[in-house]
């Protein structure tokens, strides 16, 4: 079987973060967007949307594709389908055409999940999870780059050009994929319609997917609900800040990235059960601190930077163990992962929201505190079963 080498997984990385990007460039736009289609920002805001439900549907029914066919095949063709999106949304006239090509974009975008498959599959045993560290470092930045470099490059060049740049980002990449991913097909011999149907049933089959599942929800869950609930407390009384200066809270995330690279290395050298107990005790830790830091802006990056580097750490890990469950053929185990674990994050932002305007910032922050010590309580309290072990290399050098 073809072996990843670091050159290749550093472009994979470059690859998911720009891939993950292409979901964010509007976000710090929006009134410019409302203002040049006549819309409000309500319903701009419905249509920014849809890029996420776009995403849940890539993971669900794009992924698995890289089982069963070429990866160089399927992946140039998604940044390539991705690129056109891109530049057709540059043209658009009307709020419901962007909403529409924005679904696109996202179910196109899941390609980063696509990536961090081909990377479990082909690194080799022993750096699986150092391998997975650096793509999921790139899909990170990629979250934070997108709204940074979006936002900038709408002021410099308006929002359309900007929307461009990024889709002649992605058909550049389209053609490099092709010649540096891997040619060799996935082990998987079902169909695709027989693939898609045998997800679901892979949580009654695995105990150690129904986990890694479950507290993975759970913590991504508290992830959203204090981001999401952090610009409500920040926009309101005492504080008022800016839209801006709220997005700046968002440079706390640089920590995370590097603490998924870091992350890989201590799952491969520990195992992965070490480092997510590890990563939940400092995101507990730094979200029940949240609560009485909010007044101080150093305080609360310092707090959002140890709460983003804990969870980050323990989504490496975590997502280690799902992509060694069947490590020949590992997209259709990290579909029904991520699924799972994006849904939480979903409801995590409506609940953050909702529980910081209506409940208060403390309670937000506690919740989300106790969230994640469920999910750390889970990790606790579970124990891989004797199927995993010999299933999976990363289980078996847990302790």
């Amino acid at each position: 079987m073809h072996t990843t080498r670091g050159p290749v997984i550093g472009f994979i990385s470059l690859a998911a973060a720009l891939g993950t990007a292409a979901v964010y460039p509007l976000q710090p736009a929006i009134a410019e967007v409302g203002g040049e289609l006549g819309a409000s920002l309500a319903s701009v805001g419905i249509a920014l949307a849809c890029g996420p439900i776009g995403y849940l549907c890539g993971l669900a029914l794009l992924v698995p594709l890289v089982d069963k066919f070429r990866p160089r095949s399927v992946l140039s063709v998604q940044f390539g389908a991705l690129a056109a999106a891109l530049a057709v949304n540059a043209i658009v006239g009307q709020v419901w055409q962007l909403g529409l090509v924005l679904g696109v974009i996202g179910g196109c975008s899941s390609a980063g999940a696509g990536l961090s498959s081909v990377v479990a599959r082909t690194a080799s045993p022993q750096r699986r999870a150092t391998a997975l560290g650096i793509v999921t470092a790139g899909i990170s930045a990629g979250i934070l780059a997108g709204r940074i470099v979006g936002g900038g490059l709408a002021e410099l060049i308006g929002w359309r050009a900007m929307l461009g740049v990024f889709a002649a980002a992605c058909a550049a990449v389209a053609v490099a994929m092709f010649f540096l991913l891997p040619k060799d097909s996935g082990a998987n011999e079902r169909g695709y319609l027989a693939t898609l149907r045998s997800i679901p049933g892979l949580y009654r089959r695995y105990s150690a997917l129904r986990f890694a599942a479950m507290r993975g929800t759970l913590w991504f869950f508290a992830f959203c609900a204090v981001w999401s609930g952090l610009a409500v407390a920040l926009s309101e009384a005492p504080y008022g800040y800016s839209a801006e200066r709220i997005g700046q809270y968002a440079f706390a995330g640089i920590l995370g990235i590097l603490a998924t690279r870091i992350a890989g290395v201590w799952t491969d050298r520990v195992g992965a059960r070490r480092v997510v107990r590890w990563g939940l005790a400092l995101a507990g830790i730094a979200s029940v601190a949240l609560v009485a830091a909010l007044p101080s802006t150093i305080g609360t990056l310092g707090c959002l930077a140890l709460f983003d580097a804990g969870l980050f750490a323990a989504q490496v890990a975590n997502q280690s163990t799902v992509l060694a469950i069947e490590p020949d053929a590992p997209a259709r185990f990290n579909s029904a992962y991520l699924v799972v674990y994006f849904a939480g994050g979903s409801l995590g932002t409506a609940f953050g929201a909702t529980a910081a305007e209506g409940l208060g910032w403390a309670s937000t922050a506690l919740v989300a505190a106790g969230v994640i010590g469920a999910a750390g309580l889970i990790t606790v309290l579970r124990r891989p079963d004797r199927a995993e072990r010999t299933t999976s290399p990363v289980l078996a050098g847990e302790k």
